[in-house]
């Protein structure tokens, strides 16, 4: 079962470990990202990072079986570098499962909406686009913070 895809450019660290994977009771992390799964160290040194909390594969964003991880009974978070990691997580069947953008650095083009997101236009876009596929899209760090929705989202981009 998938519980959310979260949108963050560190992938593992305190605040999914320590506020993310309680709230959401998740037994299982994934991470889908191409860089990160070529990497067997960066993988083995997430894997330590979760400290035996959860169950953990890092995998490429084409590697997973978002269908298989949805209809198991396995509380499931999946972590995903960037919004266009998140589209093309959606594209290959993580449907159904609320977005959650947690962390964007700064860039070239990007604009701040929170302390800790930075998006450009074209990614309010592809999260538009989540949006209007059914998808609840959300900014916000830990779950303990009031969440930003795409109409906060999109009046903070204009």
């Amino acid at each position: 079962m998938l519980t959310l895809l979260r949108v963050d450019n560190r992938l593992i660290h305190g605040q999914v470990v320590q506020a993310w994977l309680p709230a959401l009771k998740a037994e299982r992390v994934v991470v889908a990202d191409d860089e990160a799964a070529a990497n067997p160290l960066s993988c083995a040194a997430m894997s330590l990072a979760l400290a035996g909390e959860a169950d953990f594969r890092c995998l490429p964003v084409s590697g997973v079986n978002f269908r298989a991880l949805a209809a198991d009974k396995v509380r499931t978070l999946v972590l995903v570098r960037d919004v266009a990691s998140a589209v093309a997580a959606h594209a290959a069947g993580c449907t159904g499962v609320p977005v959650n953008v947690g962390n964007v650095h700064a860039a070239a083009g990007r604009t701040q909406v929170t302390p800790s997101v930075f998006l450009s236009t074209g990614e309010l876009s592809q999260l538009k686009m989540l949006a209007d596929a059914g998808l609840t899209v959300e900014v916000r760090a830990v779950p303990s913070e009031r969440a930003l929705g795409m109409e906060e989202l999109s009046r903070r981009l204009a």
